[in-house]
C-alpha cells in the first residue's frame, strides 16, 4: 500500500499588511501537503511560527525528510516521534487525519464522536495609531468579538479609542510579548475600566516568571509561552488561558492532548491561528469546539481562500468544514 506525497509552497497576499509587535505580514506563506492512497486524496496545511525561525523552506525540508516513511504508510502515532512540534508536523498530521476520515468513509465528527457546533470568531485588528485602529474596529461593526494587537506604544490610548468606537464588543488584547511586568501592572487598571476580556501574551516567552503567583484582575493568556503539550504544566502556573495553535504544537493530534491537559488544570481555552487558509482553520475548528475564545479569522485576512473554504457570516459565525475541504 503506497502513499503518494505532494508538497506545495503557497503564497497568498493579505488584503492589507497585518502589523504586530516586531513583525509585519503582507502574505500568507504556507505549505500544503497532499496524500493519496488507494484513490483517497487528503490534505493538510502548515505555516509554522515565524518567531521560531520556521520558513516555507524549513517546513518543506522537514516533510521531505520523512517522505519515504509517508510513502510506506507512516501512521499519525509514528509521526509524533519522527518530527518535532511545528509547521511541518502540523501539515502532515492534519493530512493524515483527513486521510483516515476519508478512507473510513467518516467525517471528523464521526471519527471523534462529536456533534459540531457553530463557532464565533474574533476579527483581528493590527497595530497602528489610535485613530486608524478605532476606524478598523468600526469596519468590523457586525463582529461581536475583536482581538486587538498592541505594542508598548500608547496601548491604553489605543484601547480607549477602540472602546469608544465599539462599546458593544468583547475585546481581547494581544501584546505579542511587548510589555514588561511593570508595564502590565501599570496598564491593568485602565484596561479593567475598558472591560477587556483577556490579555494574551503580555510578557516575553522565557521572561514571564513574575506571573507565577500573580493574581491579575484580567485573565492572562499564554500563546508564545505555551508552544506544545510539554509546556502546558509550566504555562498553567502562570496563565489563566491556554492558546492552542496547531502550527505551534504540530497538528491536531497534539492539540487534542493539550485540550485535555489544560482542562485537567482547570484552565480556560483559546484556539488561534498563524494567518492560514481555510485548510488550516478546518482542523482548528475541531479544537475550537472546546474553547471559550476562538480566533480562526485567517481566511478573512486573505485576498482569496482555498476552494470549499469555511463559511463566515457577517456576524463572525463560522460553520463546520465540509468534507470537500477537510475531514
Amino acid at each position: 500500500m503506497t502513499t503518494s506525497v505532494s508538497i506545495e509552497r503557497v503564497s497568498i497576499p493579505l488584503h492589507e499588511p497585518l502589523v504586530i509587535t516586531g513583525h509585519s505580514f503582507s502574505h500568507l506563506n504556507t505549505v500544503w501537503v497532499t496524500l493519496e492512497r488507494d484513490g483517497v486524496i487528503a490534505r493538510g496545511e502548515g505555516t509554522g511560527s515565524y518567531y521560531l525561525g520556521e520558513t516555507q523552506d524549513s517546513i518543506v525540508a522537514a516533510i521531505e525528510s520523512i517522505t519515504p516513511a509517508l510513502q510506506s504508510g507512516l501512521s499519525r502515532e509514528e509521526l509524533q516521534q519522527l518530527l518535532p512540534p511545528g509547521g511541518a508536523r502540523n501539515a502532515v498530521d492534519c493530512a493524515l487525519w483527513d486521510l483516515e476520515c476519508k478512507a473510513a468513509g467518516q467525517t471528523i465528527w464521526e471519527r471523534l464522536g462529536l456533534s459540531p457546533r457553530e463557532l464565533t470568531t474574533v476579527a483581528t485588528i493590527g497595530v497602528g495609531d489610535a485613530q486608524a485602529m478605532a476606524a478598523h474596529a468600526s469596519q468590523w461593526s457586525t463582529y461581536p468579538h475583536l482581538k486587538i494587537k498592541l505594542s508598548a506604544e500608547s496601548p491604553v490610548e489605543k484601547m480607549r479609542a477602540i472602546r469608544d468606537a465599539r462599546p458593544d464588543a468583547t475585546l481581547v488584547v494581544d501584546a505579542n510579548q511587548a510589555w514588561s511586568f511593570a508595564e502590565l501592572q501599570e496598564y491593568l487598571p485602565a484596561l479593567m475600566d475598558l472591560d477587556i476580556a483577556m490579555i494574551e501574551q503580555p510578557l516575553a516567552r522565557g521572561g514571564d516568571a513574575e506571573l507565577e503567583g500573580f493574581e491579575s484582575p484580567i485573565p492572562l493568556g499564554a500563546d508564545e509561552s505555551c508552544l506544545s503539550l510539554a509546556e502546558c504544566e509550566d504555562a498553567a502556573a502562570k496563565y489563566d488561558v491556554i492558546n492552542i495553535k496547531l502550527d505551534k504544537c504540530g497538528g491536531l493530534t497534539e492539540a487534542l492532548a493539550m485540550v485535555e491537559a489544560a482542562q485537567r488544570a482547570n484552565k480556560r481555552l483559546m484556539v488561534g491561528n498563524m494567518t492560514g487558509s481555510s485548510l488550516s482553520m478546518a482542523p482548528s475548528f475541531v479544537v475550537g469546539q472546546q474553547c471559550e475564545f476562538v480566533d480562526i479569522d485567517g481566511p478573512l485576512l486573505l485576498q482569496y481562500d482555498i476552494d470549499h473554504g469555511l463559511r463566515y457570516t457577517p456576524e463572525g459565525r463560522v460553520s463546520p468544514p465540509t468534507p470537500e475541504l477537510w475531514g
